[in-house]
């Protein structure tokens, strides 16, 4: 449905543009001004009566010639000079695209990060429900949150059209949202609104932005949705899960499990939670703890999201994830095939399928998903570098070298506003050693073991990219520690040819036999 307000906004904009507004008003002011003196002076100048009816009539005459006069000339202190259209390029049939930024937190306490960036990736969610628009992936568009460039510089970068900004303020249960969508092309807005609200009107609020963007943007009006959520506590609780499930540690896992917890206990029907909260076990057994309770419970949680939502990509995901780390391969393949299908762009069906390939020995398929990955994610830089570890492991040194400079260049990206990312310095290290930058491998090495010197992914890695180094001792020391901290995956370890400095060592074998148990 053609949507009238926009035909209004452009030729309001329009108006404006050719100074049509300055003109009426100037052209207001002056008749004012005349009516006043031909009231105080016409009677004792002794002018019969009907002159001052004459000058009103002449003064509404002049109303619409002066509108016209101005729609036509431009009227400048310069001179009068025909007015042209603008030359606007010829579009073409590329659908528009929008990028969304975090939104900036200005709590009293600024400590709703978290809230604010579920807000603003709620509304990006739900805009990629409109098929004819173009949304910048996540990862894309949050890195440049207090980036101190402008808006028109941003959406260049990200090839936008359109950027959508905003802010939150969040007291107690009151809420204000203030959001603007501005045209990458002029910097003008395009759409704008604040909300002061309930906090239980987040829900509402987020599906309004994202329905009137797709209106602003399209001329259409094409109502979505952001969350199935019904209460707002449950909500906060999802999100705060969200954060910290994505910084993969295992602590970090553990505090997004008892959120997502929290999140089904006030929502029990929650379906994003469910999923959450699967996934929050499946990653513990995949990285950190290999306990059998914490498969069934993954299992069970992404049955429960399946259940609540069976078209939604993520809980899809999630399944196709929870019978990975179980070893059902086939239904884990079954689960990713169906969230791709349901979900083209969705990142993490992309990269669990090659990390299921990557488990069952099958490289050219997984070096192939991690692309894809990479692909529908340009800013991430974990299918990146694992695709990297794969092509050297497979003897493609010159492939592998070029595409390590690129996910290098990623990876420092990322660390530039996240300094505290170790699953990115870790990884990141084994591409610089490739490239022959072993002294600022070590170094990016060090760090990660300073900022958490106990979790078994950072441990793990670090032994990879020591073999790699050929410092076969001080890599096997690392692998002994993951090991103790927490799991090791036996058919990862089995196949990554990071470690094939090690096979045949006495503590290596020592070490496959413990983790096959």
């Amino acid at each position: 449905m053609k949507n009238p307000l926009s035909f209004l906004s452009r030729f309001s904009a329009e108006l404006l543009r050719r100074k049509v507004y300055p003109v009426i008003v100037a052209y207001a002011v002056i008749v004012w001004v005349l009516l006043q003196i031909g009231e105080v002076t016409f009677e004792p100048l002794g002018l019969p009566q009907w002159s001052m009816r004459a000058l009103v009539v002449v003064a509404i005459i002049g109303f619409p010639v002066a509108a016209l006069l101005a729609w036509m000339f431009d009227i400048a202190p310069s001179g009068i000079r025909r007015e042209t259209p603008v030359e606007t390029p010829a579009k073409d049939n590329a659908a528009p695209s929008v990028a969304v930024l975090p939104f900036a937190d200005m709590s009293p306490d600024h400590d709703q990060a978290y809230f604010c960036e579920g807000v603003a990736e709620e509304i990006l969610n739900a805009l990629t429900q409109i098929e004819a628009l173009k949304v910048v992936s996540r990862t894309s568009s949050f890195r440049y949150a207090q980036s101190g460039e402008d808006l028109q510089t941003i959406g260049r970068k990200l090839d936008a059209s359109a950027i959508l900004e905003g802010s939150v303020r969040k007291a107690g249960d009151n809420l204000r949202i203030t959001a603007q969508l501005v045209d990458v092309a002029n910097g003008f807005h395009l759409w704008s609104k604040t909300f002061d609200r309930k906090l239980e009107d987040v829900f509402a609020i987020q599906d309004e932005i994202a329905t009137c963007i797709g209106e602003s943007l399209l001329d259409t009006l094409v109502p979505v949705t952001t969350t199935a959520c019904c209460d707002v506590t449950a909500y906060d609780f999802y999100l705060r899960g969200r954060h910290f499930l994505n910084r993969f540690r295992k602590v970090d896992l553990e505090f997004a499990r008892q959120l997502f917890g929290q999140s089904i206990e006030r929502d029990p029907d929650f379906a994003a939670a469910w999923a959450g909260y699967a996934d929050s076990y499946s990653l513990a057994v995949m990285y950190a703890d290999t306990r059998p309770e914490y498969r069934e419970m993954a299992r069970q949680a992404s049955e429960r999201a399946l259940e609540l939502d069976p078209t939604s990509a993520e809980a899809h995901a999630s399944a196709g994830l929870a019978h990975l780390v179980r070893e059902d391969f086939e239904d884990a393949e079954r689960e990713l095939r169906r969230s791709i299908e349901l979900n083209p762009a969705h990142y993490e069906a992309y990269y669990y399928f090659a990390r299921t390939r990557f488990h069952q020995g099958d490289m050219n398929a997984a070096a192939d998903l991690f692309a894809k990955a990479a692909e529908v994610n340009p800013d991430d830089y974990q299918s990146r570098l694992l695709r990297v570890q794969i092509l050297r492991g497979e003897g493609e040194f010159e492939q592998a070298k070029k595409e390590a400079q690129a996910a290098v260049e990623v990876v420092e990206r990322q660390l530039e506003w996240h300094p505290d990312d170790v699953r990115a310095l870790h990884l990141g290290a084994g591409s610089l050693i490739l490239l022959g930058q072993t002294a600022r491998a070590d170094r990016w090495l060090k760090r990660a073991l300073e900022i958490d010197p106990h979790d078994p992914i950072v441990l793990y890695n670090l032994a990879c990219n020591y073999a790699t180094m050929s410092k076969v001792e001080e890599a096997l020391d690392f692998l002994e520690q993951a090991v103790l901290n927490g799991a090791v995956s036996l058919d990862w370890m089995t196949n990554d040819k990071d470690l094939l400095p090690l096979h045949g060592h006495p503590r290596y074998e020592a070490l496959l036999a413990r983790a096959s148990h």
